[in-house]
């Protein structure tokens, strides 16, 4: 799969301001507005009381100290110790504010980035990296709720912090003053470079950790080829190579992170350097008292976190504010399959299906290149089995996701008793329509309900559903459930595999059965069957599809069986539709298709295939002709039957 279209730095959201890119998350902030407000609050109350203790000192060196009056100085001290407390109430204060109101926001943004994964279109899926949407639901989303339950608070009270301590400063003299603001100037020019150049890092470094999640993922679902095939090594290399460039880039990170630390440590000792030479020479001048340029030390040592702080604060910005962009990339991204908005609805569906002149084509498909499905002529009569054969390459897959709009036609329409598919409601048309694909996907859920998965009407624990439940296991000859170490209550596990491939084919085959649907679109559900169960399920499904609108990809012979018609998929195109008996008699392609079926099943099962060349399978057409028409007569053929 390529990877995400977020990879590189040409996002639309890279175009925004720190600031604006960070504003589009207060659709999520604003119902817990006034607690976050709130913490703020709080914390600046912290810092006002943090900033009044210098000045108490001052007042206490400048009279009890020097008078020499025991009492007074007790109340001082008490004084400062209130202060403190003060303080510290304050910063638990902060706490309780914040902490729930940001995982409130947390939940909201993971529960819509989720319901948005749901709803965007398979060829959104297609695009975008398992691996990138996980870092961005989890890694992401959490990194933002850090944010703004500690650095947007802090940055906010810190920055407040210093304005105000800087105020304080000139207080006492306004050389000190002006010494501590033109000190500040060299860390506000490295913060803006800095800004450029770590931007760019963590929106590098986010992505290929996602790409890193991407690879473990893959290795562990396909752990089983990996050791089959002993290629642990080669994935462990690869993983190694995408660990050790997302090493380089955290280094790189930490190399900038060092570079601002280095002049937040610089710049406050020199700022210190130079008051202190400058305060002794004020003293020394009359300009001002010991007790002032005391105060203005300790007022000049509490301003130290705050400034020290905003580097590590400023970075963290920049860190969720690259966390927003990789997420509202997936917000950004147009949903193409959605609810009409006027919708039709079908109260009684007969289950005609058929498509008009449709076209499809794959959005990365070049300019000149043919459509993939190139006016598809075809209509399934309500209550039809038809079968949809094509040799490899030519359609038959991208066929069956077009009624259900997994994908959407590129051109003609898609209809369902005459009413195009898109005018109905997606919840409507995927009541009436239900799919079984080759590729049985199942969840870490019980066997319940996974099989009672398009159930949305039904209770799982009612008499009903247990009905529906038995009835399509019954069908898929999935009795096997039974033997489960808690029958159907048996979580089966991450993907169902815990299961063979087979069993899981059954219960996707059950699920697709369950859902009662009008029309049934099945993509070679059987392919991992063996021979006898295949041909338990196939009589089953006859009982299923006599009252059901069926179109079955057929990968194998067996499949065939199954349909009233056929239809011939060559090149984008419908070029022949009729019976099984029919095609063989009148088109060399489908004989083609039909011996491609057969070598391929005579492989699969390890039977020796039988080389019959053209005349003999317009025979076997005739024959089969003769006997729909004169059922009775079983000695037919039976001397060629024989000498093959």
């Amino acid at each position: 799969m390529s990877s995400s279209p977020s990879s590189s730095n040409s996002s639309p959201s890279s175009s925004l301001s720190t600031p604006a890119a960070l504003w589009r998350l207060k659709p999520f902030v604003r119902p817990v507005i006034w607690r976050l407000a709130g913490g703020a609050l709080s914390a600046l109350a912290a810092a006002v009381i943090a900033l009044m203790i210098p000045i108490v000192l001052e007042q206490i060196i400048r009279g009890p100290v020097q008078t020499g009056a025991i009492d007074a100085i007790i109340w001082g001290a008490l004084a400062v110790f209130g202060l403190a407390l003060g303080e510290a109430l304050m910063v638990w204060l902060r706490r309780q504010f914040i902490l729930n109101p940001a995982t409130q926001v947390e939940y909201k943004m993971r529960t819509e980035l989720y319901s948005r994964l749901q709803t965007l279109p398979v060829a959104f899926h297609d695009r975008w990296q398992s691996g990138q949407l996980l870092s961005r639901m989890m890694q992401d989303i959490g990194l933002i709720r850090r944010w703004l339950a500690f650095g947007l608070v802090l940055l906010v009270v810190n920055v407040l912090t210093i304005i105000i301590g800087a105020v304080l400063l000139f207080r006492w003299h306004w050389l000190l003053g002006t010494i501590f603001i033109v000190t500040a100037i060299p860390l506000w020019i490295r913060g803006y470079l800095f800004e450029k150049r770590y931007g760019a890092l963590t929106r590098r470094s986010q992505d290929q950790a996602g790409d890193l999640a991407t690879s473990v993922e893959e290795s562990v679902h396909g752990i089983r080829v990996l050791k089959a095939f002993g290629r642990g090594k080669h994935a462990l290399r690869r993983f190694s190579r995408q660990a050790e460039t997302l090493r380089e880039t955290e280094m790189s990170k930490a190399g900038a992170i060092s570079s601002i630390w280095f002049w937040l440590d610089l710049m406050p000792q020199i700022a210190f350097g130079l008051s202190l030479m400058s305060g002794v020479w004020l003293i020394s001048q009359g300009a001002i008292e010991l007790p002032e340029l005391f105060a203005f030390f300790a007022m000049a040592t509490v301003l130290r976190w705050p400034i020290e702080s905003i580097g590590f604060l400023f970075s963290f910005m920049l860190d969720a504010r690259t966390a927003t962009d990789r997420v509202f990339d997936i917000y950004a991204e147009t949903n193409t399959i959605t609810d009409p908005e006027n919708p039709v609805h079908i109260e009684n569906p007969r289950g005609e299906l058929a498509f008009e002149g449709a076209h499809f084509r794959y959005q990365d498909a070049g300019a000149h290149e043919r459509d993939l499905l190139d006016g598809i002529d075809l209509v399934l009569r309500p209550g039809e089995t038809m079968a949809l054969v094509g040799l490899t390459g030519s359609g038959k897959t991208t066929l069956t996701t077009l009624p259900t709009r997994l994908y959407d036609v590129t051109g003609g329409r898609v209809t369902l008793d005459g009413v195009d598919v898109r005018d109905l409601p997606l919840a409507e048309l995927r009541q009436h329509v239900a799919m079984a694909f080759e590729d049985a996907t199942l969840f870490s859920a019980s066997v319940r309900e996974n099989v009672l998965l398009g159930r949305a009407d039904l209770d799982v624990q009612s008499a009903e559903a247990e009905r529906v439940l038995r009835e399509a296991l019954d069908v898929a000859q999935a009795s096997f459930v039974d033997t489960l170490p808690e029958g159907v209550e048996t979580i089966i596990g991450e993907e169902g595999l815990s299961l063979s491939g087979g069993q899981r084919q059954r219960l996707a085959l059950a699920r697709a059965v369950a859902a009662k649907p009008k029309v049934l679109v099945l993509d070679d559900p059987l392919s991992a069957l063996d021979v006898d169960t295949e041909a338990l399920v196939e009589e089953a499904l006859r009982h299923v599809l006599a009252d059901t609108t069926a179109l079955i990809v057929a990968h194998r012979p067996s499949t065939v069986a199954l349909a009233d018609r056929v239809a011939l998929l060559e090149a984008g195109r419908v070029t022949a539709v009729g019976t099984h008996s029919e095609l063989l008699r009148s088109s060399s392609h489908y004989r083609h298709v039909i011996s491609s079926l057969e070598a391929e099943e005579a492989a699969r099962t390890g039977a020796i295939p039988i080389i019959r060349d053209e005349q003999d399978q317009i025979e076997d057409a005739v024959r089969e002709g003769i006997r729909e028409e004169t059922p009775d007569d079983e000695d037919l053929f039976t001397e060629k039957e024989v000498q093959r």
